[in-house]
This record gives structure tokens, sequence and C-alpha cells, in this order.
């Protein structure tokens, strides 16, 4: 038997080392490093090189029928994952404590179950009792999901390959063990370990296997990166403090559409699908106010309408102060810069406060002029016009750029009942009034003479 190698880890992102530091030097958290004990040393094994067999090398003209798919029963979830799930594939599911990550988990598993699925539900930080109060609480009771509570690796495996399962959930990875590994469980090593056998597993018989995933407090899944490279999709559950409403991103996915989005709602009864989240985003907007604007922005493929608000008022302080919220900060810092120099604008002498309402997190460059309509409106304490959408990236010069999928985000703005839209030049809004602009500069003068 091989004698253990010691190696130094750090629990945050798995970087290894030969002695102990205080400081991570790849992702600079300080007393993460940790010893670890491998059951090998690393590198190959000896004679890994001789007596391979040979693969077979096929063309990219081949056919290759399409992937069937396990439709949950839960809409916002399928799309999320891209229309289903692939048997064969492996999600990673992560999210803040108490997020709802085992309340819809449980409802998916128990939708695959109604639907003849056999499934199974393992908990490594739950009991069985547990898990059936939450599933009499949901209304689940009657659902025919196995349930089992376990963490070590070697009895879930022999579970697997007794009950032959076709969806696994796993609850959660960083409660595993394994045996062959002498280290603690939910250390890098451990971690890294267990998912590989259960990818391989998953792979091999051809089910479904989801892990949940403990995050980091800057919002990162816990362990090791190498996890998320192992797995099929790598799935966010967010959440804004306050707010009942729930986010499930992909911001990987081999299967589907990467950054796509399913909305739920958080209430008494378990999670329920939100199949509009524009009327949930704007369901606070009022009329004939300043500082207000909707954005028409796109998540995955789902266009999705929002509102941006801005407040901007005289400064009495050598540095005003600059707030947002919901945007990137060094965006603003950029748009207003813009107004300044290309628009005529004096917004040196203000404070601006800038949040997009409803919690929704926006990352996409299409909403710089609605939020430069919104400081814009703010700044002459002129409303824009009712029922009127916005979109369009600002370049340095003053330029207003056209954004993908612009005619969605105007359908999308039609079925909702709005009137007007604020766009680059080239989009054509059916039967929306459109307000067409090559440069910032013009919207500020056709927000002007508006008011």
């Amino acid at each position: 038997m091989a004698r253990p190698s010691e190696t130094y880890v750090c629990q945050s992102c798995g970087a290894v080392y030969s002695k102990w530091m205080g400081r991570c030097e790849a992702c600079g958290q300080w007393n993460t490093i940790e010893l670890e004990q491998d059951s090998a040393p690393p590198g190959p094994a000896k004679g890994a090189a001789k007596g391979g067999k040979s693969l077979r090398l096929d063309g990219l003209d081949g056919e290759t029928p399409a992937e069937k798919r396990l439709a949950t029963g839960n809409g916002e979830f399928d799309r999320a994952v891209g229309g289903g799930l692939v048997p064969g594939s492996a999600l990673l599911v992560g999210g803040d404590p108490g997020v709802g990550k085992s309340t819809l988990l449980l409802q998916v598993t128990a939708g695959l179950a109604r639907g003849g699925v056999r499934t199974a539900y393992i908990s490594g930080e739950e009991a069985t009792a547990q898990i059936r109060m939450r599933a009499k609480r949901l209304g689940l009771q009657k659902s025919p999901v196995g349930l089992a509570a376990g963490t070590s690796l070697r009895d879930i495996l022999a579970t697997l390959k007794a009950e032959k399962p076709q969806v696994v959930v796993i609850d959660s990875i960083q409660t595993l063990w394994t045996d062959t590994i002498p280290a603690a469980p939910g250390t890098v090593t451990q971690v890294r370990a267990c998912a590989q056998e259960l990818v391989r597993f998953a792979k091999n018989v051809n089910c479904v296997l989801i892990l949940v995933g403990h995050v980091t407090k800057d919002g990162q899944i816990a362990g090791p990166r190498v996890v998320e490279h192992l797995v099929d999709a790598v799935l966010y559950f967010e959440s804004e403090a306050g707010r009942s409403f729930r986010i499930l991103r992909a911001v990987k996915n081999r299967f589907g559409a990467a950054h796509e989005i399913g909305v739920f709602e958080m209430t008494s009864d378990g999670l329920r699908e939100v199949t509009n989240p524009s009327e949930l985003f704007l369901s606070e907007t009022e009329a004939d106010v300043s500082g207000s604007a909707v954005f028409a922005g796109i998540e995955g493929t789902r266009p999705v309408l929002c509102e941006v608000q801005a407040l901007v008022s005289p400064s009495t302080l050598g540095a005003p102060r600059r707030a947002v919220v919901g945007w990137d900060s060094a965006r603003l810092s950029q748009l207003l810069a813009v107004l300044d120099a290309r628009c005529g604008l004096d917004f040196g002498r203000h404070d601006v406060f800038l949040n997009v309402a409803g919690g929704l997190k926006i990352t996409e460059p299409a909403a710089d002029l609605a939020a430069a309509s919104a400081l814009v409106s703010s700044l002459f304490d002129a409303p824009l016009p009712q029922k009127t959408v916005v979109f369009g990236e600002v370049g340095l010069s003053g330029a207003v750029r056209p954004v993908p999928q612009m005619e969605a985000r105007a359908a999308e703005a039609r079925k909702l009942g709005f009137k007007g839209l604020m766009a680059p030049r080239g989009v054509e809004g059916g039967k929306l009034g459109v307000a067409n602009f090559e440069t910032l500069a013009d919207a500020v003068v056709w927000l002007k003479r508006m008011a």
C-alpha cells in the first residue's frame, strides 16, 4: 500500500501547497490552508500508460439523436435546466442557507415520482423524519420518493446500485465522506473524491445526479472548482433579503442556455412558480414619478421587464455620494462621466442613487440607456412618458449601440401593454411608438422636449 502523502490544501479554492501558509496566494483568503493526507502520492500510477485501449475516432458529420429529457412537472425548473433533465447528466445546485434548495428539490423529485420516474433523495444533513415533515407541509407525502439519510459514500453507492433510481438527489455533497481518504468530511479532498465517484456512477448507469452544494460568504459554491468542472450544469438559487421571490440561475449548462433563469415565490405551501416575472418586478411601478424607467432585459432566453429607479439631489459634500443596488457601480460611474462629457450635464455636484426595483440584479450593458434615462429624468424632475420601455448600450463616445434580441424585448413590452419604446436606431416596435437614438445626447434632448 502506498504511503500517504501530506499536502496543505486551501479549503476555499482548493490550491495545493507543500507547506503551511497563512494566506492563500490563489484566492487571497487567510487561515484557510489546512493539512490533508492523500491515500496515494500525486502523479500517474505506475504502468498507467501501458495496456491502454484504443479509442474510436468519429467524424463531425455523424447523426446524433436528440437527448431525451425527463420533465419534472415544474416549468420554471425545467426552463432553467434547458427543458428537462437529461439522463446521465450531473447538476450542482448551490445557494445560501435557508433559501429553499431542499424544498425546491423535494418538490422536483416528488413531481418526477408522480410521473412514474424512480427517484432517490439522500440527505446527509437531515433525518428522514424531518424530510417527511417537510413533505407533509408541502402536501407531497403521497409521492413515491425513496428517502434515505447517510453520509458514507460506500453505503450510498451500494444503495444506488441495488435500487437503480433514474434521478438521485444528494443533499449535500459537503457532508459526504469516503473511508479511502484520511480527511474530514467537507474538506477539499473529500468533496472532490466523493463528487468524482458519484458523477462516474451517474454516467455509467445513465441516471440523473443532482448535488446540493454549500456556498461561501462571497456567494461561491464551497469546495474546489474541479467539482463545477465535473458536472454538466451549475445552478445558483438566489434570493434578496426581505423578499419572497427566488431565482434559479444557470451559470453553466452543457444541455441548454447559460444564464437562463427560473423564478419562484416562497409561500407557506412551498415554492410557487412565477410564469410571468415581468409582472412581479413591475408590480410597484408608479406613474408620473421622475427618476423611473422600465428596462427590457434578457435573462438567458427570457425577456424580463424591470424598473430602474434613480434619485439625483444636490450634494453638500466635497465628494458626492454614489450608491447603486442591483447594477454595477463601475458602470454607473462610467455612465455619469459620459453624461457629463458628451451631454453637457453636471452630475459632479449631485448625490446619485440608483436602484433596480424588485431586487433583480442586472449585468448586461443593454441597461445603460434605461439607467441614463432615469438619471436625466430625476435631474430635470421630469417623468418619462407613461408605458414606455427603454433599452440600449451606451459607449464612451456617447453612441447608443444595438443590443442582442431587440425584437424579443419589444415583443415582451407589447405583451404587457406598453405603448412606447426608447431604443437604438433600427428597432421597429410594431404597434409601439418608437423613439430611436443614435447618441445619448439625442436622448437627453428628446427627454427635455418631452418634459
